[in-house]
């Protein structure tokens, strides 16, 4: 049987894999050896092992962790989410590569503090910028002891802006595509700065935005008209750390939602009081059962086969009226897992709002 095998040797010949990474796989339950010699200890592979193993080697390579090698070995005959799967460790591979350009940008001012910080200019659609503007100002912070969150990020990217604004209790983000001419950079502009760049962009019809985006300031200029914006000294919270705990998973339900429908039935309906930081909260019961979405009474039992999550009222509802379409998705996955508002022609563009427990 042993010479329609290979041995480990032979196998990390083949597929690129050194022999401890071989062994290492094999203690990890990642690419276990179809054969192990009870006496000798020695591992054996079939021919069929050759191609999972060249595609460990590659995911190796390209520093995918065990666990997405892993996954990616169980579905690759699924191209679909195999697919999927490089899409996510490529888009953690880019976010990685733009927080160390920046790193090192800071890195270089502190070595010559005479260095000129360097700056990034952006041209883009003034009505792109005012929809993400208006997309996330509604999560903007509010508390006084947390001064980073009082402000918008603006976090430049190789073809355009991605907008971010958190309160700790929901978080907004939205994307400007634009022409891009420098390296990537961030900014984080106080909530007075933000709102005078929005009266901006609705001057000069059908004129373009230019920005111009260094660390610590942006220059908004419209139509020949010029807005200046220093930024806050604060390290903004990692967005995509915060996104990645909060929607880690595709969300078990997906619920296409009529938004004035919904409004309506949030502001007439029944709420419940809690307390919170000293503050008395709404919460709307949210209902979802084989019939669709509901608000619920707030002294309704709970009922077997629906699934119930409380939600700020104020928060969902400042969720819909950003959204800016008479159609959403609401993803939910269940009573303790944070509720996504989503724009369904719009990836980029969506919020997040931490539940209350009921």
């Amino acid at each position: 049987m042993e010479s329609e095998l290979r041995s480990i040797g032979e196998l990390a010949r083949v597929s690129g894999l050194t022999v401890s990474a071989l062994r290492f796989y094999d203690r990890s339950g990642v690419l276990t050896p179809a054969l192990v010699d009870p006496v000798t200890g020695y591992r054996w592979y079939t021919d069929e092992q050759v191609a999972p193993a060249r595609l460990v080697a590659g995911l190796r390579r390209v520093g995918m962790p065990l666990a997405g090698i892993a996954a990616a070995l169980r579905h690759r005959h699924e191209p679909a989410v195999l697919g999927a799967l490089l899409d996510e460790h490529q888009r953690r591979l880019e976010d990685g590569l733009a927080d160390a350009r920046r790193e090192l940008s800071r890195i270089r001012t502190l070595i010559d503090p005479g260095e000129r910080p360097m700056t990034t200019r952006l041209v883009l659609s003034r009505t792109d910028l005012a929809a993400a503007v208006d997309a996330v100002r509604f999560a903007v912070g509010a508390d006084p002891e947390l001064p980073v969150l009082a402000g918008v990020l603006f976090d430049v990217e190789p073809d355009g802006v991605r907008l971010v604004a958190t309160d700790r209790h929901r978080l907004a983000t939205a994307r400007a595509g634009a022409r891009v001419d420098g390296p990537a950079v961030r900014a984080l502009l106080p909530v007075a700065a933000v709102d005078e760049l929005r009266a901006l962009l609705d001057t000069g019809d059908g004129a373009e935005a230019y920005l111009t985006v260094g660390p610590a300031e942006v220059v908004t200029s419209v139509a020949g008209r010029v807005v200046r914006a220093v930024g806050l000294p604060y390290d903004f919270p990692d967005h995509r750390r915060l996104l990645r705990e909060a929607l880690s998973d595709a969300p078990t339900h997906r619920v296409p939602v009529d938004v004035l429908t919904l409004r309506a039935a949030l502001t007439t309906g029944e709420v419940l009081l809690r307390e919170y930081a000293g503050s008395r909260h709404e919460v709307a019961v949210l209902g979802l059962d084989a019939a669709g979405l509901r608000v619920l009474a707030a002294d309704e039992p709970p009922a077997a086969g629906v699934v119930r999550v409380g939600v700020n009222r104020h928060y969902l509802l400042d969720a819909l009226d950003a959204g800016d379409r008479g159609q959403l998705v609401l993803e939910l996955d269940g009573p303790i897992a944070p509720l996504a508002v989503r724009r369904p022609d719009d990836g980029d563009a969506f919020s997040v709002l931490m539940p209350i427990r009921l």
